[in-house]
């Protein structure tokens, strides 16, 4: 099969090439990958910048998201058949949906939404799953309840804004100047423009900050919240706890309690908590996401689609970090 993988890490590593096709195994699904979808993450694993926690074998099949058509399954798969349209997010250590097939455990895997195309529900997994995971099972979000969501035009930051309005929350966003008007209309209650305000001096009293940015917004965020507010960041720095959910050994354990030092004690200091999280596959929050979606709570935002060939291009246009939600790349027209 044709996929677009790399041999080594580096920056701008990467092209188009045939592969073997997967191994399906007993629990397993093959799926004729329709179309997928960019993130942060696939520059950040192409640049070995997960190494120590995803210690990648190459040749190695870039890709975080997929929307496709089962071909097969294994001889345990009880949910899904041949000719089911699906969407997923892979478990991590087994991505590369940047190629004509691909092999999902069943428990990562949901039905498409049917209001979608595939390019649009291939939008969805990594994002939807991150905002799901942020706001519905570490935040436990509730109604009335106050939340700022920084970067609202990225990929996260728009399913989560829609997300945490559905929940009945309050929300704050940061973005950019052009940007304001685009994300009140998206649902933000209170939209910072980071070019012209310092969101640490506006905002007070949140119950929860969802960061996707750096150090500098990660410690500034803490006098947003007020005692006993949740500090949650999907961009580091990771945390022990992180390190031995992930199974790693103790000296990785170790570093990672380092990492975080500095923010956790600061948080402690404020009365907050500090959370990493490093989003998961999971097919049945992803079913209750394609509820939201069918119910047209939850809409996909695209910024532009490429074809397969151009992945290297669609890798170079999100690392530029000025798509306003996902980037899209069709690998076989749907029939």
């Amino acid at each position: 099969m044709k996929a677009f993988f790399i041999d080594h890490y580096g920056k701008r590593n990467g092209a188009i090439g045939e592969v073997p096709d997967p191994t399906v195994g007993a629990h397993d699904v093959l799926i004729q990958v329709h179309a997928t979808s960019v993130n942060p993450l696939d520059s950040k694993i192409r640049t070995g910048e997960f190494k120590m926690i995803l210690p990648y074998s190459f040749p190695l099949v870039l890709g975080n998201d997929l929307a496709g058509v089962v071909v097969r399954t294994g001889a345990a798969v009880k949910r899904f058949k041949p000719g089911d349209e699906v969407y997923a997010r892979p478990p991590e250590k087994r991505i590369g949906t940047f190629a004509e097939l691909i092999a999902v455990n069943e428990n990562a895997l949901a039905l498409k939404p049917l209001n979608l195309s595939m390019a649009e529900a291939a939008s969805i997994p990594l994002v939807a799953l991150t905002a799901w995971q942020a706001l519905v099972e570490t935040a436990q979000l509730k109604k009335g309840q106050k939340v700022l969501i920084h970067a609202g035009s990225g990929g996260v930051g728009t399913l989560a804004i829609q997300l945490a309005k559905h929940l009945g929350a309050f929300v704050a966003t940061t973005t950019s100047t052009s940007n304001v008007d685009w994300l009140k209309a998206l649902g933000a209650d209170v939209v910072i423009d980071y070019k012209q305000q310092n969101f640490e001096s506006e905002l007070h009293g949140y119950d929860v900050v969802l960061n996707s940015l750096g150090a500098d917004v990660l410690e500034k965020s803490l006098k947003v919240l007020k005692p006993g507010g949740q500090l949650i960041s999907i961009s580091g720095p990771p945390t022990a706890q992180f390190a031995l959910e992930q199974g790693l050994s103790w000296a990785l354990r170790q570093v990672m309690r380092l990492l975080s030092g500095g923010i956790r004690r600061k948080a402690r200091k404020h009365g907050v908590s500090y959370t990493f999280l490093f989003m998961r596959a999971n097919g049945a929050q992803l079913q209750n996401i394609t509820t939201l979606i069918e119910a047209g709570v939850i809409k996909p935002v695209i910024d532009r689609s490429f074809s397969f060939e151009s992945t290297a291009e669609a890798l170079r246009y999100v690392e530029q970090g000025k798509s306003k939600g996902k980037v899209t790349i069709t690998i076989n027209q749907a029939p």
